[in-house]
């Protein structure tokens, strides 16, 4: 992640929405240690998601642990402590769906490691929309699990290095919307 936001400057005129899956063993904690982590490692503003929060651009906001995280049409996000999908809650296929309902084409999904096949079927909804799908090359991920099952899902979908991601997240910052 660090990796992959790390290049990115405070001034970076998108939102980014962001899902992670914690282990048994790194427990769910607060989510604040997560934010307080990433926020000490890039220079993206890093703030725990709330519900009815609107979106600022240059800011990432980390579902909180237990929550599924959605993107509202009208920009704000929503908190859902619905049954978990996947095993995961926060869940990376319910994020992906509700930002492909919300954005349609302007859509972006990213998927990096992990070991679940838990957003696979939101890039499926993001890329039905004209969204566009991103995945980290299975073989560069930690735990190639979700970049496969993600890329199995196919639709036109690429695998990519880390930084090719970071160079895409740049390039579709400089693009004007509807592009």
């Amino acid at each position: 992640m660090v990796k992959l936001l790390g290049d990115l400057s405070a001034s970076y005129p998108l939102p980014i929405l962001l899902v992670k899956h914690h282990s048994a063993r790194e427990g769910q904690g607060t989510g604040k240690d997560m934010v307080s982590w990433l926020g000490s490692r890039i220079a993206l503003d890093v703030q725990l998601a709330d519900d009815k929060c609107l979106l600022s651009p240059g800011t990432v906001y980390v579902a909180p642990p237990d929550y599924h995280l959605l993107l509202n049409r009208d920009g704000s996000l929503s908190l859902s402590q619905d049954e978990p999908v996947i095993h995961a809650r926060p869940s990376v296929d319910v994020l992906f769906e509700s930002v492909a309902d919300a954005a349609g084409s302007q859509a972006t999904g990213i998927i990096l490691t992990g070991a679940s096949t838990d957003g696979a079927v939101g890039a499926q909804a993001i890329r039905r929309g004209d969204g566009q799908v991103m995945i980290q090359h299975p073989e560069t991920a930690e735990v190639p699990v979700m970049p496969k099952a993600a890329l199995k899902k196919g639709d036109s979908s690429e695998a990519m290095e880390l930084e090719c991601l970071t160079a895409r997240l740049l390039d579709l910052a400089r693009k004007e919307p509807g592009q």
